[in-house]
């Protein structure tokens, strides 16, 4: 938002769904304002679908504007998301490039130099939801935007259609922005989309973002390595559990790693995970803590021993997106 122009407190209606709508929601959240959006939840794209369903926006299909301290009825771009962009011609390249960004957390200050120049070159921004996506509003007013967001056990775009999407424009010549949360390449499928730029001789660049497995942790007060108390980390994914056959994880060797373990999307299945560890031979007692939303205003931490962090963050009400964090650095918080 506007620097000169605050949203604290204040009860804002988005009385239209338009193409910059998701970076309008987000700054507005970010400067503290509470968002109601006149819209059915199916009309509405998946990363502001995901917002309503995390508590973070309501919805109100015939709110009566009277009632806000704010009606935005109208957008700040009239460029359609779906407008067609020229294919090749004066200026442009017969075969565009792709750039592979990390967004970091939900906080657009995270984001680097690099990562805000590259929004605003983009002709192409293909995003996910948890990218830091207010940061949107850096980009051309004439950007064509597309939403591939993926909701936990709910919508999503099938990894090969984002490649499509992705292969497809550039080789129409245009500049593609990937725009990711975290980083591209943990957990992020960018080596995938940067092999399916290779096959067809796109160019690449990467833009480096900071990964959730560190920057989660710290803005909780919890360094992951401590030198009194440990010496390394491992990150693993938890989207698929321990006793799974996809599973390629060994976590016997995990839990007598003595290093701290960072568990990325892996809240569902934090209570096998924590009942595996322990009967690998961790103590029960290890500290852990579970952080959820990290970088966002709604950002919340629970803490509690291994055996009893899967328990406490859902009577929490601790859910997607979070980091979970095991060991005794999970006790500390530096920043008290």
């Amino acid at each position: 938002m506007s620097p000169e122009l605050s949203f604290t407190g204040l009860s804002v209606l988005l009385a239209r769904v338009t193409p910059h709508s998701v970076a309008i929601v987000h700054a507005l959240l970010r400067d503290g304002a509470r968002v109601t959006v006149a819209a059915d939840l199916d009309d509405l794209p998946t990363s502001l679908r995901d917002l309503v369903e995390r508590g973070l926006v309501t919805l109100a299909v015939e709110a009566d504007p009277t009632a806000y301290d704010v009606v935005l009825r109208s957008d700040v771009s009239t460029t359609p998301a779906t407008a067609d962009l020229p294919a090749t011609g004066v200026g442009r390249r017969a075969v565009g490039s792709v750039t592979l960004l990390g967004g970091g957390l939900g906080d657009p200050g995270l984001l680097t130099v690099a990562g805000i120049e590259a929004i605003r070159q983009a002709d192409v921004i293909v995003h996910d939801r948890l990218a830091p996506l207010s940061a949107l509003r850096h980009a051309r007013d004439d950007v064509v935007v597309i939403d591939v967001g993926k909701i936990p056990r709910g919508d999503f775009t099938p990894q090969e259609r984002i490649n499509d999407v992705i292969v497809e424009h550039a080789l129409a010549g245009r500049n593609v922005l990937r725009f990711k949360g975290g980083d591209n390449f943990v957990f992020g499928r960018g080596g995938e989309e940067a092999e399916a730029c290779a096959v067809r001789d796109i160019p690449v660049t990467v833009i480096p973002g900071i990964s959730s497995s560190i920057a989660a942790p710290a803005l909780a007060g919890i360094p992951v390595t401590h030198r009194s108390l440990v010496q390394g980390f491992t990150v693993v994914s938890g989207h698929v559990p321990p006793g799974d056959p996809r599973s390629t994880l060994d976590w016997g060797a995990i839990a007598r790693s003595n290093t701290t373990i960072v568990v990325l999307m892996g809240v569902a299945t934090l209570p096998t995970i924590a009942e595996t560890l322990v009967a690998e031979g961790m103590s029960a007692q290890t500290p852990a803590a579970v952080v959820a939303d990290a970088g966002l205003p709604s950002m919340r931490t629970a803490r509690a021993p291994l055996a009893h962090i899967a328990d406490t963050a859902a009577r929490e009400g601790l859910g997607a997106p979070a980091v979970v964090v095991i060991g005794d650095v999970a006790a500390l918080d530096v920043l008290r």
